[in-house]
């Protein structure tokens, strides 16, 4: 049972105001859109009654207008509020205020002589703005939605131990090294290492990745995934502010901040677009009234010039777009750290890829055991006692080959040599575990092998008893991974590495890159990315712990395998969470999508609204196609942009 203490009272209070505020603003919300739909259903309503009255009675025009101001004010009173308060502040130009300017103007025009009435018309266009309004609401609502629903992982309570007992508290009051419970179906609210328990874990939100990881005493924890079935009690590792869930939360909150050149441009192209054609619609209204008289005509057409002018298609639907492409991406557990790197990675000419840890698993293991005068087991005894106690990679690999050391060998003397390998005395024989040099400095006749990997040699006093080759396994996927990137137009693939020419070469022609280049220091690697550099934008692929130089000189930096990793997080432009290598083709895939659609979007708008101006200067084009051109536009847009949320696997 959980304890609902006294002293964290407040804790918990402060917390629930916290959820009191993020619900009372959803409320908000909800009822704004309500009372939209009840006065566009009431305007609507009075809106036929004072046309069908219209038709019936002979009253004065200024009767007329009255009976249409009832409906237009209470369908437009909203925006016409908005529009006086945007010209005390200085924004003339807003959609409010042109749609206000031009709706007010059919009213009035009326009045001119020799003018018809355009009550009707004027009421007509501002119900029609109002619905628009509400679809490219509703629209761009579900569209962040889906972003804030694909990222709903930070958890809202944690259960800590304290003397004994569970509290419930808010998870930033929880301090690094406080104990916490875990309970089946709750989210992981921070980082940390199980004490007790066993479970799986749902990473989906994290990696993208729908296989459960299990986990068990002893295990790493990261926030933001979903306990599965076992009861955990978890050593916290990291503040709230420092976990995983926070930092991924954060990367995606900021990357919208961070524009892309063609949310830039349509910025930019909006502060002078709007002055110029809100400049052309004065002059058709003007110009030709003054030369041929018929000022209530030419207003008319000035009129829909400026309907059609505001360029909130392009600004709205461009953001979202990227919005929804950053939301796609991370729903597939790829996070690109802004807006401005979808452009970068929809232009990649070049991966380039380190070997260890991103085409490989980085997992070395014994490949193949070639004896001489003795058996494999034997072999593989020997050199398993020899570098019983070396921390290297390849000496682990020996050991995991044969892992029953518990026999009454006795080993003595050992004595290792750097770049050689190791000496040591097992039951009285003096045995050589090493690279061929350690074989000539004992004397003993080495042979090669044809095997790629590397070549561990064995010699029993002074005589040659076999070699075992060591190799680091090639990832699953990383051979699709190639062939992905080169579907999606990538030509060119490159491996850097620090291994040996003979073991570079192997993987290389494993998972198909078109060149590789061995032997390097991380020094090498920066050389070898600035030559690469000057053809075409240039991302590199790297494991983010000791890569961190060469992601920072590349144009996109990607750390892969990033779960939890605080240093790939930081150093990378794009972070994979998961260790699949054919998510850099999917994260190219996403990026060219969503400049298509944004391009799409920008051709549509300005499309139909040159169009519309076009038809307006002749007379053709009506107050109702200018709405469209505007709001119809806008919405369409919005809705074309939402597609960018949705992503299909390449898998």
């Amino acid at each position: 049972m959980i304890h609902e203490h006294h002293h964290h009272e407040n804790e918990c209070c402060e917390h629930e105001h916290h959820h009191e505020h993020g619900h009372e603003h959803h409320h908000e919300e909800e009822e704004e859109g309500r009372g939209r739909i009840i006065r566009i259903i009431a305007a609507t309503i009075l809106l036929i009654a004072a046309v069908i009255i219209e038709k019936k009675t002979a009253w004065q025009d200024w009767q007329y207008l009255l009976l249409f101001l009832v409906s237009y004010l209470i369908v437009g009173w909203e925006t016409l509020k908005e529009a006086a308060e945007g010209l005390f502040e200085g924004e003339a130009l807003s959609e409010d205020f042109l749609m206000s300017i031009a709706t007010i103007g059919a009213l009035a025009i009326g009045f001119m002589p020799g003018a018809e009435t355009q009550f009707a018309e004027a009421v007509f266009v501002m119900l029609f703005f109002q619905i628009g309004e509400m679809f490219e609401e509703v629209a761009e609502g579900r569209s962040r939605k889906s972003i804030s629903h694909l990222m709903d992982i930070r958890p809202d309570t944690a259960h800590v131990e304290r003397d004994g007992e569970l509290f419930t508290v808010a998870p930033d009051t929880v301090n690094v090294g406080d104990i916490i419970v875990i309970r089946p179906g709750e989210k992981v609210p921070m980082d940390g290492i199980v004490l007790e328990g066993k479970s799986s874990l749902d990473t989906v939100a994290l990696t993208g990745e729908s296989v459960p990881r299990s986990i068990s005493e002893g295990d790493e924890i990261l926030s933001g995934c979903v306990n599965l079935s076992g009861v955990l009690k978890v050593r916290t590792t990291k503040a709230f502010a420092e976990s995983t869930v926070s930092k991924i939360l954060d990367l995606v909150e900021n990357a919208a901040e961070s524009k892309s050149r063609s949310e830039s441009f349509i910025t930019r192209f909006a502060r002078v677009y709007t002055p110029i054609v809100v400049g052309l619609a004065v002059l058709v209204a003007v110009i030709p009234g003054l030369i041929t008289g018929h000022w209530a005509t030419w207003i008319y057409r000035g009129l829909l010039f400026l309907v059609v002018s505001c360029p909130c298609a392009l600004v709205i639907s461009v953001p979202l777009t990227f919005f929804g492409g950053l939301g796609g991406a991370s729903r597939k557990g790829i996070l690109i750290k802004g807006s401005n790197l979808i452009d970068k990675l929809a232009g990649v000419k070049t991966v380039v890829f380190d070997k260890t840890g991103t085409l490989t698993e980085g997992v070395f293991e014994v490949t193949a055991v070639h004896p001489q005068e003795i058996d494999n087991n034997e072999l593989l005894h020997l050199a398993a006692h020899v570098e019983r106690h070396s921390t290297h990679p390849i000496a682990m690999a020996l050991r995991n080959a044969y892992p029953n050391e518990q026999d009454d060998c006795v080993i003595a003397d050992v004595e290792e040599t750097a770049g050689h390998g190791i000496l040591a005395t097992v039951n009285g024989k003096r045995v050589a575990v090493g690279n061929s040099k350690l074989m000539e400095k004992v004397g003993a006749e080495w042979r090669p092998c044809h095997h790629a990997g590397t070549i561990i040699h064995v010699a029993i006093d002074g005589r040659y008893s076999g070699h075992i080759v060591i190799s680091d396994r090639v990832k699953d996927d990383a051979v699709s991974a190639i062939e992905q990137l080169r579907k999606a137009g990538v030509n060119r693939t490159v491996m850097l590495t620090g291994d040996q020419e003979h073991v570079a070469a192997a993987v290389a022609q494993k998972v198909g890159v078109n060149e590789y280049h061995a032997q390097l220091l991380p020094a090498d690697k920066v050389t070898e990315i600035e030559k690469l550099l000057n053809e075409g934008t240039l991302a590199f692929v790297g494991d983010g712990i000791n890569d961190a130089p060469v992601l920072t000189r590349a144009d996109i930096g990607i750390a892969m395998g990033a779960l939890g990793s605080d240093a790939a997080i930081e150093a990378a432009d794009v972070v994979l969470m998961d260790d699949k290598p054919s998510k850099i083709a999917l994260a190219v895939q996403i990026s060219r999508r969503t400049i298509r659609i944004a391009k799409e979007n920008i051709w549509f708008a300005i499309g139909i609204k040159v169009l519309v101006l076009l038809l307006a200067i002749p007379g053709l084009a009506t107050m109702w196609m200018a709405v469209f051109a505007d709001v119809g536009v806008t919405v369409l847009a919005v809705l074309n942009a939402m597609r960018a949320l949705r992503v299909k696997d390449n898998n």
